[in-house]
């Protein structure tokens, strides 16, 4: 935990910063509007609610979407071929960086999740994957298209099963 955390803070951004001052202002000023409006009580009380509520979820919701739109990409899968002699998955793909930035480094992230016919259990069933392989492609440029292999081993898994990919970059 304590490596994830510290991991987290040495990726940050100027940006993050940046944001991360505006919500603490905006709650000083809201807590401070809340102080000078003490005679009007519930006037005063939804102020100093919503100025927490601002504190603890704005900076999560700020920085995901901040980051989906400066580091924004698309990525493909190509193809993908369950090898026959050997316990693995082959996936070949892309990754095109759509942002105004050079990327140095993404994350791509292949993830192997069952499949049952059942709509909503595959919905849930995509948010625990069974097997995740990643690896690290550095230095793509503005509107660069950058292909990829990466081998999901050992794969055992003889039923149904689907493959995603996804890329965070920075």
């Amino acid at each position: 935990m304590k490596y994830k955390i510290a991991t987290f803070l040495k990726d940050l951004i100027t940006y993050d910063y940046i944001l991360f001052a505006t919500i603490f202002i905006l709650f000083i000023l809201l807590i401070i509007l809340s102080i000078l409006l003490r005679k009007k009580t519930t006037i005063s009380i939804s102020i100093v609610l919503f100025a927490f509520l601002l504190l603890f979820i704005a900076p999560f919701i700020g920085y995901i979407k901040m980051h989906d739109y400066l580091f924004k990409n698309f990525t493909l899968i190509t193809s993908q071929k369950k090898l026959e002699f050997t316990k693995a998955v082959v996936v070949y793909g892309s990754v095109k960086n759509l942002s105004k930035y050079n990327f140095k480094k993404c994350i791509i992230t292949a993830a192997a999740y069952k499949v049952s016919g059942n709509s909503i259990k595959d919905s849930i069933l995509k948010f625990k994957p069974f097997k995740k392989t990643s690896i690290i492609e550095s230095n793509i440029n503005k509107n660069e298209l950058r292909n990829f292999k990466i081998i999901i081993e050992p794969f055992i898994y003889s039923k149904d099963y689907n493959i995603s990919i996804g890329a965070k970059c920075k």
